[in-house]
């Protein structure tokens, strides 16, 4: 499989000339909708049956930021902005079988969308603690302040859409809970020791079976003091790949967010070779994404191996 290791947005609602070739001449891992992307459930289909027929592949990775509450890209098909993800850890805590019985609803009436489009991959569960006197770039997209609640809601999370063959993302490891600024437009800072993170942050990460998972623009000073998370060597083998024990695709969140210090190459360079097997890119902006896929590497064969079974899952 020759694939770029990159997933990149899309500008509107159909595909642009310059959007058709970049997909037929440099073969991207995946593409990755959102709100802009999307008029109705006609339309929606049709976009992703034309992006699968250039690249020839009836699986291709088509991924969607679709969290429900404030994060909820299906708006203009069905409104899913009253269930974060805060909504039903409170809801578990109050009822758990009424928490079970209404999240399962929820989680298939998603999938069915999901799948009547062919979207095949979901940039959930956030699997971030919520933490006091953090900022609300997180806030109620985590289920909780209880790192054992955000543990087993995000792993049913998983399971329930694992039995709708639609994989998962879970986000943002190791954990974005304390961070004091949005990373979107800030760098954030954690100073917290190492006990705190691992037995905290870190904990609801450990249990996870996703295929896939998003890091944090994070840098965590006592583990590395210079570089975040998608950055870091020793963040990545050290804690993601070893503490954690994350053995699948590990995609950098957004390398044009502000978080990342550099220039948007070198944000995709210095990730791939800190250890993200996969680059996203957001924006749908074709200038940019045209430099990128010059310079981004085929997919290694750690990548080739578990999107292999990936494909396996979906049929």
């Amino acid at each position: 499989m020759r694939r770029k290791a990159i997933i990149f947005g899309i500008r509107g609602t159909k595909l642009t000339i310059e959007e058709r070739y970049l997909l037929k001449t440099e073969k991207p891992w995946g593409i990755i909708l959102f709100s802009r992307n999307i008029k109705n459930l006609f339309q929606l289909k049709f976009l992703i049956n034309d992006i699968r027929k250039i690249i020839k592949d009836k699986n291709y990775p088509i991924l969607i930021d679709q969290e429900g509450g404030r994060v909820s890209r299906l708006n203009k098909i069905i409104d899913f902005s009253l269930f974060s993800q805060g909504y039903f850890g409170k809801l578990y805590k109050q009822d758990k079988k009424v928490f079970t019985h209404r999240y399962k609803i929820y989680i298939d009436k998603v999938c069915d969308i999901l799948k009547k489009v062919g979207i095949n991959i979901n940039t959930v569960p956030v699997m971030d603690v919520r933490r006091k006197n953090s900022h609300n770039v997180i806030g109620n997209r985590s289920f909780s302040t209880d790192p054992t609640i955000v543990s087993k809601i995000g792993n049913l999370c998983i399971n329930l859409y694992k039995k709708n063959k639609i994989a998962t993302v879970i986000k943002h490891i190791p954990g974005h809970g304390l961070a004091k600024c949005d990373s979107h437009y800030n760098l954030p800072v954690i100073k917290a020791k190492k006990t705190e993170l691992i037995n905290k942050d870190f904990k609801p990460f450990r249990s996870c079976q996703s295929f896939f998972a998003m890091t944090a623009h994070v840098i965590y000073t006592i583990y590395d003091p210079i570089y975040t998370a998608t950055h870091s060597k020793i963040v990545i083998n050290d804690v993601i790949r070893k503490h954690i024990g994350f053995k699948g695709i590990l995609i950098s969140d957004d390398i044009s967010m502000n978080a990342l210090k550099y220039e948007l190459k070198e944000n995709a360079i210095k990730a791939i070779d800190a250890g993200c097997n996969l680059i996203l890119h957001c924006n749908g902006n074709i200038k940019e994404v045209s430099k990128l896929v010059k310079i981004i590497p085929t997919i290694d064969k750690f990548t080739q191996k578990k999107t292999s079974h990936f494909y396996k899952f979906l049929r």
